[in-house]
């Protein structure tokens, strides 16, 4: 039998380097990822964590990418049965909002938190952050659409208004439920969001 790793034993090993890095960033922050912290928590050697990845940038990338993929399996995934527009933008937030307040209650949202640390830093990291939120940008504006073409919403909304403050209700929602630890956050953001949609 070969010495060699196979295939499929090197992803799982990256996938499990990914998963343990993400939790880690969780408290951390995507900066606060170190090899020697994360060899010491997989039983590796720092050699053997880098080595999947080349350097601590090429890391932080995987370990976005892999939470940006667990956000679109939790919230807009879980929409999809939902009617377009109102209906299915409503049920998205809502999956959000259970998922910030996942992990005793405040473990609040990680792409947020990422794209607050990484601001006003510029490279690759910023630009997927920026990628990502485009992304759902895009997402909610063709839902708002939908609504204002179905007659959900008034013809004469303000799409790039409303969105902007949905995106605000959202940050005021992971401070509130990460920073203050404030369980009626939940309630709030659901309020403020379902009197957006009504608009």
């Amino acid at each position: 039998m070969s010495p060699r790793k196979s295939v499929a034993e090197t992803a799982a090993t990256r996938d499990r380097i990914i998963t343990s890095a993400l939790a880690l960033a969780t408290t951390e922050g995507l900066e606060g990822l170190t090899i020697g912290r994360l060899a010491v928590d997989l039983g590796m050697s720092k050699a053997g964590v880098i080595g999947h990845f080349g350097n601590k940038e090429a890391l932080q990338l995987a370990v976005l990418a892999s939470a940006v993929d667990r956000f679109r399996l939790r919230v807009p995934a879980r929409a999809v049965g939902a009617a377009p527009g109102t209906q299915r933008l409503a049920r998205a937030f809502d999956e959000w909002i259970d998922y910030m307040a996942e992990g005793e209650g405040h473990g609040g949202c990680f792409l947020t938190s990422v794209a607050t640390e990484f601001d006003g830093r510029p490279g690759p990291v910023r630009d997927a952050v920026l990628e990502a939120l485009a992304s759902w940008s895009t997402y909610v504006k063709d839902e708002l659409r939908a609504a204002v073409e179905s007659g959900q919403l008034p013809k004469d909304t303000d799409v790039d208004q409303v969105i902007f403050e949905l995106d605000g209700v959202i940050l005021a929602a992971n401070q509130s439920i990460q920073f203050h630890r404030d369980p009626r956050a939940p309630a709030r953001a659901r309020r403020a969001i379902a009197r957006l949609l009504a608009a």
